[in-house]
């Protein structure tokens, strides 16, 4: 709140409601006994003592998370453990790729991975609970990670067998003029809303959009039950439903793969054995598994 000065901005950083962000905020105030914001319709700013409280608040928590990451140092030391996080894309191929190599080469490091969304695997990074990252890298680079782009992903337009444009062997941007198009709130999956839209950047056609579903499945169960048609990942036609059909785009789209990296994503500067060669491993395998995508 203090950096965003905003409680809608705030309140969806946080992934809550601003109304509740209000009360927590109003809550601490009434405890401290002190204002720490100054409201008005249209401005929020921090009060002297929000200013002083925000500066302690931050070096606490810096001294938290550096206690945090000192006493989970110790542990990973003991316990030989490499935590990884991935999205679905790299959870579906490169992930099941690489762990039985690991395991080979590594078989007293225990490996956990965890599957979510970006937005939320970089937390746990970042606070030391996961190791590695293999997720769509944001646009600007926190200072603090070290980022390897690995390859980039094809896409294709998932379709309904029976929908008009079932027959064709590839798609061209005026295919999609007034067909309806399944995408994820853009809050929720910004690299997949991207994606759809990227496609009718300077072509002078208005996609006609249906934001109705945020995951694959769903996306893809909507477009079996002819709601609409979807760009996604080529990797999606290994889940997709028995009434659908995997079109390619056609070559003039091909910019289209720059929206879908991948990348491995860890703290800068930091010595990990575990995760250095897991790394290797990756990297001597990018071609096998680039090819996948």
């Amino acid at each position: 709140m203090a950096e965003e000065l905003h409680f809608g901005h705030a309140a969806q950083k946080l992934d809550m409601l601003p109304s509740a962000l209000g009360r927590y905020i109003k809550l601490l105030e009434d405890d401290l006994g002190l204002r720490l914001l100054t409201r008005s319709t249209r401005n929020v700013a921090l009060t002297q003592h929000g200013t002083m409280f925000l500066q302690e608040a931050r070096e606490i928590i810096r001294h938290a998370d550096d206690l945090q990451h000192r006493f989970q140092k110790m542990a990973r030391r003991n316990a030989e453990l490499l935590r990884i996080g991935a999205i679905d894309s790299a959870a579906v191929n490169l992930v099941p790729h690489i762990l039985p190599l690991f395991r080979e080469r590594f078989p007293d490091i225990i490996l956990h991975v965890m599957e979510d969304k970006t937005s939320r695997l970089l937390p746990k990074l970042k606070t030391g609970r996961l190791d590695l990252l293999f997720m769509r890298p944001n646009g600007q680079v926190d200072a603090s990670l070290e980022q390897q782009i690995l390859f980039y992903e094809s896409a294709v337009l998932v379709v309904s067998d029976r929908h008009p444009l079932a027959s064709r062997q590839v798609i061209h941007i005026q295919d999609l003029a007034d067909v309806q198009l399944i995408v994820p709130e853009r809050r929720v999956r910004p690299h997949s809303y991207d994606l759809t839209m990227s496609l009718f950047e300077h072509s002078g056609i208005k996609p006609q959009l249906i934001q109705i579903a945020d995951e694959k499945q769903t996306i893809i169960n909507m477009v079996a039950s002819q709601v609409g048609v979807a760009v996604m990942p080529r990797w999606v036609g290994r889940m997709a439903a028995l009434k659908v059909k995997c079109i390619d785009l056609a070559p003039e789209l091909n910019s289209i793969r720059k929206q879908l990296p991948i990348a491995a994503v860890w703290i800068k500067e930091t010595r990990d054995d575990a995760r250095d060669n897991m790394m290797n491993i990756v990297m001597q395998e990018l071609n096998a598994i680039a090819s996948q995508y």
